[in-house]
């Protein structure tokens, strides 16, 4: 199976795709300035607490106040308490782990209230991104995550990832690990670590305590609600975690971007660095790679696959509904039994990629089509289980319902990627009135003088429909060969399939969007309403 990853940098935000054999398996989009990260750390003030939850509220600066639950405290919560009055209350020096002395464990049927106090400062991990309706959850058993190690402060325990099967290589990561950790820290040795050498682990082990220690002092110097600590890199910190050795290329419009993600595979797979290609093209990268399309296509409330059969996703606050249906099946069996299983088996595929495309989490339940034998219903729990195997996120598959349901539970750390295929229209913004279509090609003559004489742009690109595009660029003497004579050579038109149909956008060389919108843009038609209106009762212009 060939592998790729293709990422999208734009100014705002950066999609990475997951393609397999060319067809888009898994869409992250992630902003590039996102607060309340997974991972982020923050000096935050509890506000409130919840005895009836056992929970406190803190703030973090989020428009919410931020869910601490006794839980997720840690049972090291003592000694990590008494480290951080101990740095606030001295703000010179930043005391190695090392040497503080550890305190007893908080009982797991503890209740909040005995060790946590209204007004306290402590420092918090983002756990759970805000989510619809809620604020971030957070968790102060904090921890700083490698591409082989993971550190945990306050700890002294070595643990393995279970994927590791030899034991003779847990025997020596262990050993190996266990001569480089300093005292005073946990560590979780991930499954990428297998036969790596020492140096490397050695390397990274430095890399995150000095993470740590840096957390700890900027702290010292920090008010409540304050980030202490994120990713350097949007892009590396999301590729870090679905990177494979298996991927054959990946594919970046940046060259920031393109540079640190080389730098990042050639530190952990320096034989894999030249998969990186840092592609320069003028089309954009998704429609290059056919993505956009099965975005469109994929992202929808109604998802046809293969013989006319669809599925439809519906989503609630509680959880995710999926209904199956056969449709107009083009090769429908004489056995409806048959035909049942062959649509759920097929319905099954798509759906196991829809939840990772979405990255759908919590409940999921999914309505397949009836079917009577037992073998039948078994043989399709089977194939979901088998075709949920290769997924990242932890899961847990319930056989089907005397009602024919299926219940899914699947990790949700950030919110369902919930991306609209409709399109509003560009012309009236959903006020009902357009611009004649046949003058849209006017409407961009008019910006592309203001923008050429007016803002004295000279080297910029213009992306439009694809139809729209076709139409500007037909015949020998085309209007675009006449625009590139009238406003000059640096000016380019691209197709963009991700733009509706009479929407336009422009960049300039360095890739940054040039707003060209005016307030006629959006007021023409009310200021057309406005003048009849006026001149129906008398009134002066």
């Amino acid at each position: 199976m060939k592998s790729e990853l293709v990422v999208d940098v734009q100014q705002k935000d950066i999609s990475i795709a997951l393609l397999e054999d060319s067809r888009l398996v898994s869409l992250q989009k992630e902003s590039r300035n996102q607060a309340y990260a997974v991972g982020d750390l923050y000096l935050a003030k509890v506000k409130k607490l919840m005895p009836g939850l056992n929970a406190a509220f803190v703030d973090v600066g989020y428009e919410k106040d931020a869910f601490l639950h006794y839980l997720d405290l840690g049972p090291q919560f003592s000694t990590f308490k008494a480290y951080l009055d101990e740095a606030l209350k001295d703000k010179k020096k930043v005391v190695p782990i090392s040497k503080f002395q550890k305190l007893e464990d908080i009982p797991k049927q503890g209740t909040i209230q005995d060790v946590v106090q209204p007004g306290q400062q402590l420092l918090v991990q983002i756990a759970k991104e805000p989510i619809s309706s809620k604020g971030p959850r957070l968790t102060t058993e904090i921890s700083f995550t490698g591409r082989f190690l993971v550190l945990i402060p306050f700890g002294d325990k070595i643990s393995i990832s279970q994927k590791i099967k030899s034991t003779e290589e847990k025997v020596r990561l262990r050993q190996l690990v266990g001569s480089i950790k300093p005292k005073g820290y946990s560590v979780i040795i991930r499954t990428s670590a297998e036969n790596k050498k020492f140096a490397e682990l050695n390397q990274e082990m430095r890399s995150l305590v000095k993470d740590f220690e840096d957390s700890i002092a900027k702290m010292q110097r920090s008010q409540p609600p304050m980030l202490i600590y994120e990713e350097e890199s949007r892009a590396v910190s999301v590729i870090r975690d679905i990177f494979s050795t298996d991927f054959e290329h990946i594919y970046v419009n940046d060259k920031d971007a393109y540079d640190q993600i080389r730098q990042y595979v050639e530190l952990i797979y320096p034989e894999k660095k030249d998969i990186v290609k840092l592609y320069q093209k003028d089309e954009p990268i998704f429609d290059h790679f056919n993505i956009t399309r099965q975005i469109k296509s994929s992202f929808g409330k109604t998802v046809s696959f293969k013989s006319g059969a669809y599925i439809i996703i519906e989503h609630t606050e509680a959880l995710h509904v999926i209904d199956v249906n056969s449709g107009n099946r083009s090769k429908q069996t004489a056995d409806q039994e048959t035909n049942a299983l062959d649509v759920n088996l097929k319905a099954a595929d798509e759906i196991a990629r829809q939840l990772r495309l979405r990255d759908m989490g919590g409940i999921i339940v999914i309505d397949f089509i009836d079917m009577g034998k037992a073998e039948h219903r078994q043989a399709l729990y089977d194939h979901m289980r088998e075709i949920m195997a290769k997924d990242r996120a932890r899961h847990n598959i319930l056989p089907l319902s005397k009602f024919g349901l299926m219940q899914i539970t699947r990790q949700r750390v950030r919110p369902a990627l919930d991306i609209t295929t409709s399109e509003v229209c560009p012309s009236c913004f959903g006020k009902g009135q357009i611009q004649p279509s046949l003058l849209f090609t006017d409407k961009l003559d008019e910006k592309l003088e203001y923008l050429v004489n007016t803002l004295k742009v000279k080297k910029f690109t213009m992306f439009i429909h694809p139809f729209v595009e076709a139409y500007i660029k037909k015949g020998l003497i085309s209007i675009y060969s006449k625009w590139r004579r009238k406003y000059g050579r640096g000016m380019k038109v691209m197709a963009d399939q991700s733009l509706a149909y009479l929407q336009y956008k422009v960049v300039d060389v360095d890739g940054k969007e040039i707003d060209l919108k005016e307030e006629s843009d959006f007021n023409s038609n009310q200021t057309k309403s406005h003048t009849r209106h006026k001149e129906r009762n008398g009134e002066e212009g």
